[in-house]
């Protein structure tokens, strides 16, 4: 994939990514809705075997400089179904990276790709439904007590969704989430 906007590249990741990834992934702010911080061995493995191995990631890059500073997921998860993530340094959070680089993927994989859906999930709706909603996904479940956070407690997990000949009318109607735990 290589997507330029105003100021990030979005491409494939490489071998040379290594540094920035770990300072995303190594971080424990960064990782604590998802798992425990990557040291640099676990991040250097990632990196070769499931971002470019397997080809389920892509980099945002700032154009300038060419720093990764977004790890985005974006995994076929069935026929033309795509599961959307995403981890940004926090150095750069707040300040619409997530936002521009995540919706130059999804555009580009409605329009280029021909996907029909592209799915997300997250145990913390409170932090990412700002940016699911920019994204055109709407809450489409809740599994409830699905998974266990960092701390072993057991949580919710809520489900969003965008499909390809979804309406804005119809996005701005689906449901919010309440928090029950």
């Amino acid at each position: 994939m290589h997507i330029v906007t105003d100021r990030l590249l979005i491409r494939d990741f490489r071998p040379g990514d290594r540094g920035d990834l770990y300072e995303i992934l190594g971080d424990e702010d960064t990782m604590k809705f998802s798992e425990p911080p990557y040291d640099l061995e676990k991040t250097e493995k990632f990196l070769m075997d499931f971002c470019i191995g397997q080809g389920r990631a892509v980099a945002a890059a700032l154009r300038e400089s060419g720093k990764v500073i977004g790890y985005i997921l974006f995994s076929q998860y069935g026929m033309k179904v795509y599961e959307m993530g995403w981890f940004f340094h926090r150095a750069y959070r707040g300040q619409g990276y997530a936002a521009e680089s995540c919706r130059a993927v999804a555009e580009y994989a409605f329009r280029e790709m021909a996907v029909h859906k592209i799915f997300a999930e997250t145990i913390n709706p409170s932090g990412s439904e700002s940016l699911l909603r920019k994204l055109g996904m709407g809450l489409e479940g809740v599994q409830r007590s699905q998974c266990q956070d960092l701390e072993g407690r057991w949580v919710d997990l809520y489900l969003y969704g965008r499909v390809a000949n979804m309406s804005e009318d119809c996005i701005g109607n689906l449901t919010t989430p309440s928090r029950s735990n």
